[in-house]
């Protein structure tokens, strides 16, 4: 099986934000210490949704659908463009970014056993629990439109009783680009 790239070059992705019941969330650092980010991963050609999700939580961080329960997920897809120096032109379709559906989950016990080494080439090499909001800064710059759009999505879901309060620079780092008519279409 394939990644699925769409026509204008996305790849269709799952995103992961895995919860405690304190109300943090899950960050890994992608191996080499290449940055802290969630988990996430391509969807195959002939998978669903659910199906890429709990692959990915398995393969990335060693859980399974035993060990989460499923919250909610955005209700379309966020995308985002890569920085031209990660587009391989050499592969068809060309990947210009991905094109997200973030799925919220609360672990069913905060004792669950990570495993980052389910697969030959593991995604983090270290993970730790951050305020829900940390993400956004945490992340490489390309990703944090995307991480903000998706956390404030997932919110009201996350905290029913009321999110924790919405960083300042929140509402900056989640406006439409304006540079570029072209990137800011791109990333809606």
């Amino acid at each position: 099986m394939s990644d699925l790239i769409d026509a204008e070059g996305f790849r269709a992705n799952v995103g992961i934000v895995l919860m405690r019941s304190d109300g943090t969330v899950f960050l890994g650092r992608r191996v080499g210490g290449r940055g802290w980010q969630f988990p996430q991963g391509g969807m195959l050609e002939g998978e669903n949704l659910e199906d890429a999700l709990y692959r990915e939580l398995h393969e990335e961080v060693g859980l399974t659908r035993s060990h989460v329960r499923l919250l909610g997920q955005t209700h379309g897809w966020l995308r985002y463009r890569l920085p031209s120096r990660y587009v391989r032109r050499n592969r068809h379709p060309v990947c210009i970014g991905q094109k997200q559906r973030w799925c919220l989950l609360k672990l069913a016990s905060d004792a669950a056993d990570f495993r980052l080494d389910t697969t030959t080439e593991p995604e983090f090499d270290q993970w730790r629990w951050v305020e829900y909001w940390e993400p956004v800064l945490t992340v490489v710059a390309f990703k944090r439109r995307v991480y903000a759009r998706a956390l404030t999505e997932l919110a009201p879901v996350a905290f029913p009783d009321g999110a924790p309060t919405a960083p300042a620079w929140l509402a900056d780092v989640a406006a439409p680009q304006r540079h570029s008519k072209r990137s800011a279409a791109a990333l809606d």
